[in-house]
């Protein structure tokens, strides 16, 4: 069961008012629409659903694969049409000599052909933490091509005018966050992770990549506010002021080694699909050879923003256990320990 319902309006500084939709999907959304946000966010941590899909390739059947995602997961596609859907891919720093770098074209305009057949108004962004130059980030990914011939708009989030919000998480000392335009009037924004090794908190799934929603025009390059209030706290109180997410996990072609930039490519050819992004990342982690507890910042989003609990995510599509494959890391204090009972990387 899913349904729409109204939220306040954001605080704003000098940018004006903007109207904040949010999408409630999931189970408890109708209840959640009498009584706000919180309670969704108390059904989601209780109970979520992940589809993974293996066998995929990028010039395969992805729309296929990512509406049989949705279904299984409980999206009710009927509830997007006429409303904005924001995709946010993943363009750190992309070269074309590195594809596992970043969120393969083809997901991105296969996403978007999904939610536009929905009848939803799709646009694309994204706020580069490392590049100043999106416009080369777009030519280096191969990205503005695809998206130029399947007619998308591209917003760069980084330079966007922007409205101020108050951070919901309050795991940093950050009293709220400057969010795009774009974000704010978005009724649902879709995560599009690559899924990769991280060389400071492990790994990179669907919450570390709404990163990229915060502008460089507020927040500088590499966005060093957030990383001295705190990396995984950072992560935590941005998706907790961002109610209205999902998530398409690009794990095609994979990166393993000294992420999320420097590593090297592994072949996954998996899809993952899912409506809360905690789930999704600790179903993730779990294929990757991680124990999501041990990630910090899915140890605070555990029961707050979603569940991280096995037993507590329903499997849909494959059984994550059955494309198991861990992923190597590099030698440093902060990795260490991370690994699920066990788990042996050759």
């Amino acid at each position: 069961m899913s349904t729409l319902a109204p939220e306040r309006k954001p605080e704003t500084q000098q940018d004006g008012q903007f109207d904040r939709r949010a999408l409630l999907v999931g189970v408890g959304a109708a209840a959640a629409a009498a009584v706000g946000v919180p309670l969704l966010r108390r059904a989601w941590a209780d109970k979520a659903s992940v589809f993974i899909a293996r066998n995929q390739r990028y010039d395969g059947p992805l729309e296929q694969t990512i509406r049989d995602g949705l279904t299984a997961t409980g999206f009710d596609h009927a509830l997007i049409r006429g409303r904005k859907v924001l995709l946010k891919p993943n363009l750190v720093e992309p070269t074309k000599k590195c594809p596992q770098m970043t969120t393969h074209p083809a997901v991105v305009v296969a996403v978007a052909n999904v939610f536009r057949n929905f009848g939803a108004e799709v646009v694309v962004g994204e706020g580069p933490g490392h590049m100043r130059d999106t416009e080369m980030a777009l030519v280096e990914s191969g990205m503005q091509d695809a998206l130029d011939e399947a007619g998308l708009r591209f917003v760069d989030l980084n330079y966007s005018q922007t409205g101020w919000i108050k951070n919901a998480g309050r795991a940093t000392v950050l009293d709220g966050f400057h969010f795009p335009r774009e974000v704010l009037e978005a009724d649902l924004i879709v995560s599009l992770p690559k899924m990769k090794t991280h060389h400071w908190v492990g790994y990179t799934g669907a919450l570390k990549n709404l990163y990229g929603v915060i502008p460089g025009i507020k927040y500088g390059w590499p966005k060093n506010v957030l990383h001295y209030a705190g990396i995984p706290q950072s992560i935590y109180d941005i998706n907790a002021t961002l109610p209205k997410t999902i998530s398409v996990v690009d794990g095609i072609l994979a990166m393993e080694g000294d992420g999320p930039i420097m590593g090297s490519a592994k072949p996954m050819g998996l899809i993952l699909v899912g409506t809360n992004n905690t789930a999704v990342d600790a179903t993730l982690g779990r294929i990757m050879g991680f124990e999501p507890s041990k990630i910090e910042y899915l140890n605070l989003a555990g029961g707050r923003l979603g569940p991280i609990g096995d037993g507590l995510i329903g499997q849909r599509g494959e059984r994550w256990r059955d494309v198991e494959n861990p992923f190597t890391l590099i030698d440093a204090p902060q990795l260490r320990g991370l690994r699920r009972r066990g788990v042996l990387v050759t």
